[in-house]
């Protein structure tokens, strides 16, 4: 899995993102082959780096190419939404960065054996964190053929779910599902082979690893524990690659940003609600074209960017009308 020429994306924006942060405690939720994390060590004086990866082999790997940095690391292997409990092990109450690289690797998706891309035969297995007793093949071999509709449906995209959730079914009952060419091959009888786009088993291939890894409830718990996690001031980093994940970071963001959420209604806010990040980015920054012809899983990342806002004065309650001028 070693992969000494791996370029993690958008690396430039994110080191923009901590760069003047002075000193830092940097929670690498997604550290991967150590990418990021080695160029925030690199760029910030005295940054410490705490890398979270819920895969094995990717943190063996990152462990090897961040050794020159001593005891500025500390690895845990492990989901980011217990990035907490990993900085209280270290004696961190707050952070001052937080970075998430959301969805698989590189590395992942080129080791047929892991089984996250259908353009090599493998064990259908999809597990970033190979503790974990359900694989890809559990899920298409058990869940209903209402349940896997739903998956091909919201987790990825797919208009013909419930036609490939049929057939999903009604091939088990001749033989179980094993491998990724066989379901490679099926979705595509079912689905056809597009005139443009991507091969026609991507969004079910992206929909069984979600639903495997629970990536989006995952995301959710994460965002919320990085918020009380970070220090007035420190900023919160997503990189995402689809608009699943990016609309759950857009809209958590946009909700953070936001000073009151009663009904329009009332003249007078009552929920007291209090905002806790400033966005940064207005819109996402994407790749640009010099990066995308060089790495191609850049060309899909997003990246946005807040910031947390100190804690507010106590006083009375806030007018929802503008103040005249």
């Amino acid at each position: 899995m070693t992969t000494p020429n791996h370029i993690p994306v958008l690396a430039g924006d994110v080191f923009q993102a901590f760069a003047d942060l002075e000193t830092p405690r940097i929670v690498d939720g997604t550290l991967g082959l150590g990418g990021h994390a080695a160029m925030l060590l690199d760029g910030i004086a005295g940054a410490e780096i705490l890398g979270i990866d819920r895969d094995d082999t990717a943190l063996r790997e990152a462990a090897q190419r961040l050794l020159p940095y001593g005891d500025r690391v500390h690895l845990y292997r492990g989901p980011f939404s217990a990035m907490a409990d990993f900085a209280a092990e270290e004696g961190w109450e707050t952070v001052d960065g937080i970075l998430l690289d959301l969805g698989v690797s590189s590395p992942q998706i080129d080791t047929p054996t892991r089984g996250f891309s259908y353009r090599f035969d493998g064990p259908l297995d999809m597990r970033m964190d190979r503790r974990l007793t359900e694989t890809a093949a559990t899920l298409l071999n058990t869940e209903s053929e209402e349940e896997l509709a739903d998956i091909f449906y919201y987790y990825g995209e797919e208009r013909q779910a419930r036609r490939v959730a049929r057939a999903v079914v009604r091939r088990r009952e001749e033989r179980p599902w094993a491998r990724t060419a066989e379901f490679a091959e099926l979705v595509e009888q079912v689905v056809g082979r597009p005139k443009h786009g991507p091969p026609p088993a991507t969004r079910c291939f992206q929909a069984l690893r979600i639903a495997v890894n629970d990536e989006l409830g995952e995301l959710d718990r994460a965002l919320v524990t990085a918020v009380s996690l970070l220090a007035p001031g420190g900023r919160l980093a997503v990189i995402s690659f689809h608009s699943l994940e990016d609309r759950i970071v857009k809209q958590f963001f946009r909700h953070e940003a936001s000073p009151c959420v009663c009904p329009p209604d009332i003249p007078v806010c009552v929920c007291g609600k209090v905002p806790t990040l400033k966005p940064i980015t207005r819109k996402p920054l994407v790749a640009t074209a010099e990066e995308r012809a060089t790495n191609s899983r850049a060309a899909s990342a997003k990246l946005r960017v807040a910031e947390k806002l100190p804690l507010p004065e106590t006083g009375k309650p806030k007018s929802k009308t503008k103040p005249s001028r």
